[in-house]
């Protein structure tokens, strides 16, 4: 007679049937028996069902803090499939357990796929922060400082993976990490210098106050929206002014970027332009500025004052 358990890996795993949602948290906080009764049946489900499994899972995961799929995105490092290998490793963006490194470093290294292999350099950022903050052992810090470093410098590396390995790097106070960051902010392929200008943000040193301001009048979407960003991250106070202007951009991620970067950055003018912009925007812009505002108030106490009742700009 089957388990429960054992009916619930038949159904998700019946490709002639729609998948249920609702289904999926039964692999939530799976035990050893079942973790066991998972990975011999995992294999045994269609490539495309299982894609489609591990993303609803990934999405589930951002959504709740009280489900727990680690054990299926640890074992899903290992499938044969690279759609699902790099969603396993984005599952697992939480999980600062310095047992994952290892098998991150491998991934880096050795995995064929230039997706995973670009997820794994992402992933392993979290453990160059965890080193700074002196949360890890100093062996587990070189190992992952080391591995990223072989990256950035390898000539055989795709771009797309040596640029995730230059954000991840970034967290590290090593005093080598300001030349790769300009070595990349200076590269021939937009990509990689967009990736440093994210990297100077993370990097959380003021050395690059004034390229991530000039960049805020990039002509690339791409780059304002990194640069709006970075100006948050490093809180810089001249921002304000040139973020106002990225109010009225075109695209609307860099508008958002430049909301949520006038919310990290604070004091009265980036207060002023954030309620003008409340005034002016729709529902779901009104929604990030309110987030934004929020952040503002709780980190430097400023008086909450109703969004329904502004005051004229005259009063400000």
């Amino acid at each position: 007679m089957l388990s429960s358990f054992d009916e619930l890996l038949q159904t998700i795993g019946d490709t002639g049937t729609r998948l249920s949602i609702s289904s999926l948290y039964g692999l939530s906080g799976m035990d050893r028996d079942e973790t066991l009764l998972f990975q011999k049946a995992w294999p045994s489900i269609a490539v495309a069902r299982r894609c489609q499994i591990i993303n609803f899972l990934v999405e589930i995961a951002e959504a709740s803090f009280e489900v727990n799929f680690d054990p299926v995105f640890r074992f899903c490092l290992g499938d044969e499939d690279e759609r699902v290998r790099e969603a396993a490793i984005e599952g697992l963006w939480e999980d600062d357990d310095p047992a994952l490194i290892e098998p991150l470093i491998t991934l880096l290294r050795n995995d064929p796929s230039i997706l995973v292999r670009a997820g794994a350099a992402k992933s392993l950022s979290r453990y160059v922060l965890l080193g700074e903050l002196d949360k890890i052992k100093a062996q587990h810090f070189t190992l992952v400082q080391e591995a990223l470093l072989e990256t950035i410098h390898s000539p055989f590396e795709d771009l797309e993976v040596r640029r995730r390995a230059v954000e991840a790097i970034a967290y590290s106070s090593d005093e080598g990490v300001r030349e790769i960051i300009e070595t990349a902010y200076y590269d021939e392929d937009e990509r990689m210098r967009t990736s440093a200008v994210f990297a100077m943000g993370r990097s959380a040193d003021p050395y690059w106050s004034d390229v991530v301001i000039s960049e805020l009048e990039s002509s690339r979407p791409a780059m304002r929206y990194e640069a709006a960003m970075a100006c948050g991250e490093l809180n810089l106070w001249a921002a304000p002014p040139l973020l106002a202007n990225l109010i009225n951009d075109p695209d609307r991620e860099v508008l958002e970027a430049a909301i949520w970067a006038l919310g990290q950055i604070g004091g009265d003018e980036a207060r002023r332009i954030l309620y003008d912009c409340y005034q002016k925007g729709d529902r779901f812009l009104r929604e990030a500025v309110e987030e934004a505002l929020e952040h503002l108030e709780f980190t430097y106490g400023f008086p909450d004052i109703s969004l329904d009742d502004l005051p004229d700009e005259s009063e400000w």
